[in-house]
């Protein structure tokens, strides 16, 4: 919409005041203070052909910063541009400009270096080097693993690199490039336009000219202030009507075009699930269901969720979804994967409510809230449960994800396992639930691209923060329950645990160290056998949450594991060291779990 505005602005200015050479030597700006935009750059909006250079087009992005493409899928910021000498400075908004040079290919664009000096180099990503080794790039550093660069003539031996992995070779780049905070600075040779400005003059392309050829041209007034100002009030007038006129309709256009799209994608969905759907209900079904919305059971972003009854012995909860809210994928997502589904420890989708603008969701009715209220320190005081009734429930849990892994006819990845999603009814069975985030999978297939993380802090996977770690797959929500169980332990401390402490003691590098050494927990146990129960879903969610996917087991094993007893169990590695000392060594660096890729396979529909 900015951008829009921008534009008509420039037209008006163009239409009502004729081409002022003054006007280009100044430049035009995507922001008051960003630098100024003159030949050989220019803007597509702002610019006609006569002033565009190839290779120099620049961009205002939605917040008017001015941007420059570099080949190939290279976008920085542009700080400043020196006409004079020909410099251009730029910065990466994610301040790493070393994460962008694997894609960079300068000898496609008229841009080198301002550098004399330029060296060939090897990134190495290492967990744990002998020694200091000097050139380090602090930005691409992942958890406990550290980036090195090292010049590629240099030799390798002279460096402790048994613990690290070559990751990217780098060629003819400054040296300084790796510590400049996300900086980078560029000149250019061609078009020559220094000796242009040294005098004062403005450089252009020459008229009728294939060679992109220049000329300096000396600046000029060519309207008198009578007929400058009769056709600046003109454009004034002009422009402020439409400035007043043009967002007020593009706004209505907008949200009218936005909501009729939403509407369409969700009624073909709908149809085209017309075998699998629950019971759809009108808008008017909903309010009589929840008695006009008068009992309120939990509310959140997505909106609010009610109490309804269908009949008198059959009772649903009905989240109404906030209409502001998304494009509508939520509700499909949501439709689209739990109405396939039946299993005991999955919540039931009993039928929904897709009228216009209004949507809703109506689950079966689950008397004991969530996980959340039975595990925290804080919200248990009057809602204990014994660690046998925990073990069974962990067990439902877990059944559930292998349901949703193995069960279907698509593997089904929830992204979004935690005690707040984890439901228990009047006999303490979980459901999983809220599948918004939901994505669905070939069985075949180990692993889905997803474009951006998903999930909640805490309970997401490295893996999906970060792509260095390994593919996105079912391991995700391994990692997700492996957390959820380490907080069912942490939850329930034993109460002469000191408060100053308590975070540090609730952590679960906190509880593999002392279960590790052979320490106590300090959790509050209640009954023989509490023990043996407590170190079982410990050890389990610390297997859980191994930092590299291929080293956690399945759903399938974790069942197997939850079912079977404490004693069959062993230790896992550390998941919050780097990597262990008997695991790295020249035979096994080959063999880390960041060489072993899983296949990619793209979202379904």
């Amino acid at each position: 919409m900015a951008s829009s505005l921008l534009f008509l602005i420039h037209f008006l200015l163009l239409v009502f005041l004729p081409p002022n050479l003054e006007a280009a030597q100044e430049g035009e700006r995507c922001r008051h203070n960003g630098p100024s935009i003159r030949f050989p750059f220019w803007v597509k909006a702002f610019h006609p052909d006569r002033y565009r250079y190839p290779g120099f087009e620049l961009s205002c992005d939605k917040n008017k910063q001015t941007v420059l493409d570099l080949p190939f899928s290279v976008k920085l910021f542009v700080k400043k541009i020196d006409y004079k000498s020909q410099v251009i400075r730029l910065y990466d908004p994610d301040g790493c400009v070393p994460a962008k040079l694997p894609n960079l290919n300068l000898s496609a664009s008229p841009f080198q270096f301002n550098e004399i000096y330029l060296g060939n180099y090897s990134l190495f990503n290492c967990s744990a080097p002998g020694r200091q080794i000097d050139l380090s790039v602090p930005c691409l550093r992942a958890s406990a693993y550290q980036v090195y660069a090292i010049l590629s003539m240099e030799t390798v031996d002279d460096y402790p690199l048994t613990s690290c992995i070559k990751i990217h070779d780098l060629q003819s780049v400054p040296y300084n490039i790796f510590d400049q905070r996300g900086k980078l600075q560029l000149s250019w040779s061609k078009p020559n336009c220094s000796f242009c400005e040294a005098e004062g003059k403005i450089c252009r392309l020459k008229d009728n000219t294939t060679e992109h050829e220049t000329e300096c041209v000396a600046t000029s007034k060519t309207l008198k202030g009578h007929e400058f100002n009769k056709r600046l009030q003109t454009g004034l007038i002009l422009g402020c009507f439409l400035l007043v006129a043009v967002p007020v309709l593009y706004h209505i256009y907008s949200s009218i075009k936005m909501k009729k799209e939403n509407e369409v994608k969700i009624e073909k969905f709908l149809e085209d699930y017309r075998a699998l759907k629950p019971t759809r209900y009108s808008y008017a079904d909903i309010k009589r269901i929840t008695n006009h919305f008068s009992e309120i059971l939990g509310e959140g972003g997505y909106g609010t969720v009610y109490k309804g009854r269908l009949s008198d012995d059959i009772f649903v909860a009905v989240k109404v979804l906030n209409s502001s809210m998304g494009n509508g994928d939520d509700f499909i997502n949501e439709v689209g994967t739990i109405g396939r589904i039946h299993h005991v420890n999955v919540v039931r989708l009993v039928g929904f409510c897709a009228d216009g603008f209004r949507k809703a969701l109506v689950y079966e009715f689950l008397s004991n809230d969530s996980l959340e209220k039975f595990i925290s320190s804080t919200s248990s005081k009057n809602k204990t449960l014994g660690w046998k009734k925990l073990q069974d429930i962990a067990l439902g849990i877990a059944k559930g994800i292998e349901y949703l892994h193995q069960g279907c006819d698509q593997r089904i990845l929830h992204f979004d396992i935690k005690p707040h999603n984890i439901l228990l009814d009047h006999n303490f069975n979980p459901k999983i639930s809220d599948f918004g985030l939901a994505k669905l999978c070939s069985k075949e297939r180990s692993a889905v691209s997803i474009t951006a993380a998903r999930g909640t802090m805490g309970y997401i996977a490295p893996e999906v923060l970060s792509r260095h770690i390994g593919k996105v797959s079912h391991k995700s929500d391994v990692y997700s329950f492996g957390m959820l169980l380490l907080e069912m332990v942490g939850g329930r401390k034993s109460i002469d645990v000191a408060v100053n402490n308590t975070n540090q003691e609730n952590s679960p590098e906190w509880i593999y160290n002392r279960l590790n050494q052979g320490e106590e927990l300090r959790i509050r146990i209640e009954e023989d056998g509490d023990v043996e129960i407590v170190r079982k879903l410990t050890i389990i969610g610390l297997w859980c949450i191994q930092w590299y996917p291929t080293d956690r087991p399945s759903m399938q094993t974790v069942v197997q594991m939850l079912e079977g007893g404490e004693d069959n169990l062993t230790m896992p590695p550390n998941p919050f060291a780097a990597t262990s000392s008997t695991r790295v060594n020249a035979n096994t660096l080959a063999r880390r779990p960041l060489q072993q890729e899983l296949a990619v396979i793209e979202e379904l529909e």
